[in-house]
């Protein structure tokens, strides 16, 4: 098992990728009604609530993406995430499956270990300091 913790940093920054651009489809979704319109098939006013989560999700995806500021961006979207469950998904149930708030929980656990755990490999963040 220890040879395997010479990969931790390309499967973080992996782990990084992915969830950024998974994260970057619900800002798209949200802002530009692309891949699909929002569930309430309207798109947001400009300055809601609802608006600033999706520039949040993606102009702060875009950055976990390329790993820049990795930490402080996690930082905001794992808060962002917090929020989201307990205003938006927590008052329609106590389980996560019934109130479909179990990807923001993801999301927010995702985002509390990069504030910890960095960038990973494939990070500006990494060519910076280089």
């Amino acid at each position: 098992m220890q040879s395997l913790n010479r990969y931790a940093p390309h499967f973080l920054g992996i782990l990084r990728i992915v969830t950024a651009l998974i994260f970057i489809a619900h800002g798209t979704q949200k802002l530009f009604g692309f891949p699909a319109a929002p569930p309430n098939g309207a798109l947001p006013a400009m300055f809601t609530l609802y608006w600033f989560a999706g520039v949040l999700e993606l102009v702060g995806g875009a950055l976990i993406l390329v790993g820049f500021q990795t930490r402080a961006v996690a930082f905001i979207l794992c808060g962002q995430m917090a929020f989201a469950y307990w205003m938006s998904h927590a008052p329609r149930s106590f389980y996560p499956v019934l109130n479909g708030g179990d990807a923001a929980i993801l999301y927010c656990f995702v985002f509390l270990y990069l504030i910890f755990a960095g960038a990973g490999s494939f990070a500006v963040d990494k060519t910076a300091r280089a």
